[in-house]
């Protein structure tokens, strides 16, 4: 099994789909491994966004990240970044495939619901900049059937 890191976004909690997005993460097989809600300050956002620090849209990324909280979750299954990722569509809500979370619940190329690791090895990475090891233990779905 392979992990990879999901993050809910702050338009998506604040539009109340974040339990939609979850359910839709574990009929797709997924298995739940740690989960927390945290808000990001703006030193976070830049540090975890860091990779796009010279692109114009930089800035207005992390004001985004921090205008409210978001839900991170470690998810596991087989070859789990590429699986999430098919899961998530295109960056673009307009383009991604009917059915995946952006086309459900994104609104925007920059508030596009869900955040997703492009690498194991970026995985590894943003798993850690959420969780401590002694954080990463199975969430049993029954847990979140109220959610």
């Amino acid at each position: 099994m392979n992990r990879t890191l999901a993050l809910i976004k702050p338009d998506a909690i604040a539009a109340g789909q974040a339990g939609k997005i979850i359910d839709h993460i574990l009929q797709a097989g997924f298995r739940i491994i740690a989960l927390k809600m945290v808000r990001l300050n703006r030193a976070q956002a830049e540090a975890f966004y860091a990779i796009h620090r010279e692109r114009p849209f930089f800035a207005s990324l992390v004001e985004f990240m921090t205008s409210g909280p978001v839900i991170a979750l470690v998810l596991e299954k087989e070859n789990a970044v590429s699986a999430y990722r098919a899961l998530m569509g295109a960056t673009d809500p307009v383009k991604a495939a009917p059915g995946t979370l952006r086309a459900l619940y994104g609104q925007t190329i920059e508030r596009n619901a869900v955040h997703g690791s492009d690498t194991p090895e970026n995985a590894q990475r943003e798993i850690a900049f959420f969780f401590s090891e002694m954080e990463l233990h199975p969430v049993e779905a029954s847990i979140l059937s109220a959610v």
